[in-house]
C-alpha cells in the first residue's frame, strides 16, 4: 500500500495512488463496521474522517436495538432491521474476541405502554403486522399502564463500546485512518479530493451520515437533531427497555441511566435547548416516576441522518462510488447487515 499522504497544509499538493484499495469516507458505526468487514476479506482499506471517528450520531446514540418499538409496515427497512438484530449477537461476540474490548449488550427485551384506548389499539395493530415479520410480542400487564407489550428479542448496546472495539479492530486488520480530513468532492472513476491533494481508489464507500448531502446532493439525506438525557449512575429500575411513544428509558451495565429522544428539524444546530431538555425530562418521569427529584447529570444531542421513506441507501450509485446512508434513527441496529451487504458487493 502507498505511503498515507501528508497532513493537509504540509507539503506540495500532488495525486497519491492506493493501489486495489477501498477508500470510505465517515467513521461512524456504519463506516466503522464496513471497513472491519472489508479489512477481514483482506481488502486495504482507508478511512477518511472530517472530524474524529465516532463523534457523532454515533457516540450521540443510545444504542435500542428494537425493531418493535421502530416498525410500524412491511418494508425492505424492516426486513433490514430484523436480520441485523438477528446478526448481532454474533457480531459483539465476534468483535469482543478481535478488539479486546468489552462491550455493554443486553437483550432483555422491551415493554412499549399505552395510556389510551386508541393508543392500545394501535400497539395491537402494529403488533399484527410485526408479527408477519418475525418480530415476536405479548400483551402483559403494567401497573399504570392501560395496555402493555413485552418484545423480548429487543435489546440494546453502548454504541460508544462498538465503535471503540471497531476501532481497534480495524487497525489490528490494517485499517489505516486520515482524521481531521474533510472530502471536498468525489469522482466517478475513484477520485477522492481532499485539501491536500486527490486519492485514487478502486471502490470509494461514502457513509457520511446526516452530512451526506453536501456530498452527493442527490442523496436527500437531511439532519435531524435528537436531544438525550442522562440521570448518571443510579440503582437499576429494570431491564431492557421502557418506552411509550417516542419517549424510551434505559441502562447501562455500569448504572448509567438515559432518556431520549426528542426529533427537531433546525439544520445543523448544536446548540442545546433547554425546552427540549425539559420535556424530555418530563416525558421520563411521567414514564417512570421513580425518577422524579433527580438531578440530570448531562445532556446531549447528536444529528440523524434523514431520508425520505426512512428506507437507507445500501448499494452502488454510480462509477466506483458506493454509499450506505439514511439509516435515520437506526444506524447502531443495522450495522451488522449493513457492513455484510457492502463486504458482498465491494469484494
Amino acid at each position: 500500500m502507498a505511503d498515507v499522504p501528508p497532513a493537509q497544509g504540509q507539503g506540495t499538493k500532488q495525486r497519491w495512488r492506493y493501489d486495489e484499495i477501498v477508500i470510505i469516507v465517515g467513521a461512524g458505526i456504519i463506516g466503522l463496521s464496513c471497513a472491519w468487514r472489508l479489512a477481514q476479506k483482506s481488502i486495504p482499506v482507508t478511512v477518511l474522517e472530517a472530524g474524529r471517528a465516532a463523534r457523532e450520531a454515533s457516540w450521540a446514540g443510545a444504542g435500542m436495538l428494537a425493531p418493535g418499538g421502530e416498525i410500524e409496515s412491511d418494508n425492505e427497512a424492516a426486513r433490514l432491521a430484523v436480520r441485523s438484530l438477528a446478526a448481532f449477537a454474533a457480531f459483539v461476540t465476534e468483535l469482543q474476541a478481535e478488539s479486546g474490548i468489552a462491550i455493554d449488550f443486553q437483550q432483555d427485551g422491551a415493554v412499549e405502554l399505552a395510556f389510551t384506548e386508541q393508543e392500545a389499539a394501535a400497539l395491537e395493530q402494529k403488533a399484527k403486522v410485526q408479527a408477519g415479520l418475525g418480530i415476536p410480542s405479548v400483551p402483559i400487564a403494567r401497573d399504570g399502564a392501560l395496555y402493555a407489550r413485552f418484545y423480548p428479542e429487543d435489546a440494546l448496546v453502548n454504541p460508544r463500546d462498538v465503535t471503540a472495539a471497531l476501532r481497534v479492530a480495524c487497525e489490528r486488520r490494517g485499517v489505516q485512518f486520515l482524521e481531521d480530513t474533510p472530502v471536498l468532492g468525489l469522482l466517478d472513476d475513484g477520485t477522492v479530493q481532499i485539501a491536500a491533494g486527490t486519492l485514487q481508489a478502486d471502490e470509494v464507500l461514502v457513509t457520511t451520515g446526516a452530512w451526506t448531502t453536501a456530498l452527493l446532493p442527490q442523496a436527500g439525506v437531511l439532519p435531524v437533531r435528537g436531544h438525550l438525557i442522562s440521570y448518571g449512575t443510579i440503582a437499576r429500575q429494570f431491564a431492557g427497555i421502557l418506552r411509550h411513544g417516542h419517549t424510551y428509558l434505559l441502562q447501562r451495565d455500569t448504572g448509567e441511566f438515559l432518556a431520549g429522544a426528542t426529533r427537531e428539524e433546525v439544520g445543523f444546530n448544536r446548540s442545546l435547548d433547554p425546552a427540549a431538555i425539559s420535556d424530555l425530562q418530563a416525558r421520563a418521569e411521567t414514564l417512570l416516576p421513580s425518577l422524579t427529584g433527580l438531578d440530570l447529570k448531562e445532556y446531549w444531542n447528536g444529528f440523524r441522518p434523514g431520508i425520505a421513506g426512512d428506507i437507507p441507501w445500501i448499494g452502488r450509485i454510480r462509477g466506483r462510488i458506493s454509499g450506505a446512508f439514511g439509516h435515520y434513527r437506526n444506524g447502531i441496529l443495522l450495522a451488522p447487515e449493513t457492513a455484510r451487504i457492502i463486504a458482498e458487493l465491494l469484494a
